[in-house]
């Protein structure tokens, strides 16, 4: 761990290396400043943008002590509310010996991050591989993995699985693992498949512009949410406010939907089995022949189970 920059803390402290700053563009620095020192420190004086800025010139961050909730939000997103590309940075690694909170890797998009103690779930948009550092625990990207392979790196035996793509097939990972997961797939740019063989937490999808992501259970809320591209598919029931925001793609949802579906709405469609309550501008609509045929390809089923499902878009 060369170039490192150690965080000794006292108490366990939310937003540690949070590239958003908690959503700094929604709080505007009331609920987190980022040149704010990190409370509980011995004897430094370390602010939330010296963690971030340290990744992103490619070193890593050692946390001594226990890390909140949060820990490595949107690790590696060069963003574009701070002037940023929106893609993907090459970042250093966290370190932390000690806890995680739950969160952990939410929208993360690079990086690695290593724990001595345990994770909370849910965590984020991390699956776990075999660590190089004895004693810690290794947690990489799932959208990483899906851009740029496994790079030598093996899960551990939880059930997890990922088979690259060739001339017939796109790559395609796995999650077996029973984890509980928020923004599954967070700003996938590559044809992919993600299979999670359970149920999902918050914003399965977020920012996603390829890829397809097949739920085998029910997923929460925001499912869906501001999905630029590629397809979710929920094989269970879906929380509420799925597809806010949504821009382009297509979300399926085979079970049953909450309220506030289609909050402000952009692009793309959303197809259920029931007629639902959805936030003007987004209305039912007419499905297309181009929709019963994505739908009998995605689902693998038949045209007349096609043709039970409502669309929902801006028609």
């Amino acid at each position: 761990m060369t170039d490192l920059l150690t965080l000794d803390i006292s108490t366990q402290i939310d937003c540690l290396c949070d590239f958003t700053y908690n959503f700094y563009w929604q709080h505007k620095g009331s609920e987190l400043d980022p040149d704010k020192p990190v409370d509980g420190q011995a004897g430094r004086h370390f602010t939330y943008r010296d963690l971030v800025e340290h990744l992103t010139s490619g070193k890593d961050v050692r946390i001594n002590g226990d890390a909140g909730s949060r820990l490595g939000s949107s690790l590696g997103v060069d963003l574009k509310y701070f002037w940023g590309s929106g893609r993907a940075l090459d970042t250093g690694s966290i370190f932390v010996d000690g806890d995680a909170g739950t969160r952990m890797g939410i929208s993360m998009v690079s990086g690695s991050i290593y724990v001595l103690g345990s994770v909370a779930q849910p965590m984020g948009n991390v699956v776990e591989v075999a660590s190089g550092r004895k004693g810690y625990r290794c947690f990489r990207s799932i959208t990483d993995i899906l851009h740029n392979g496994m790079g030598g790196d093996e899960f551990s035996d939880t059930g997890n699985s990922f088979r690259e793509g060739n001339e017939k097939d796109v790559p395609c990972l796995v999650l077996a693992d029973g984890v509980v997961r928020d923004t599954i797939g967070a700003r996938c740019e590559r044809d992919a498949r993600i299979i999670v063989e359970g149920d999902v937490s918050l914003s399965t999808g977020i920012l996603m512009q390829k890829g397809t992501i097949i739920i085998e259970g029910d997923a929460g809320m925001n499912t869906g949410t501001l999905l630029s591209g590629g397809t979710v598919v929920v094989q269970g029931s879906a929380g509420e406010f799925a597809a806010a925001d949504m821009r382009s793609g297509t979300l399926i949802i085979t079970g049953k939907s909450s309220g506030y579906m289609c909050a402000n709405m952009r692009g793309g469609a959303v197809f259920v089995k029931q007629d639902v309550k959805v936030i003007p501008p987004a209305k039912k609509c007419p499905p297309l022949d181009g929709d019963l045929k994505l739908l009998v390809d995605v689902l693998d089923t038949n045209r007349m189970d096609a043709m039970s499902y409502r669309k929902y878009s801006i028609c």
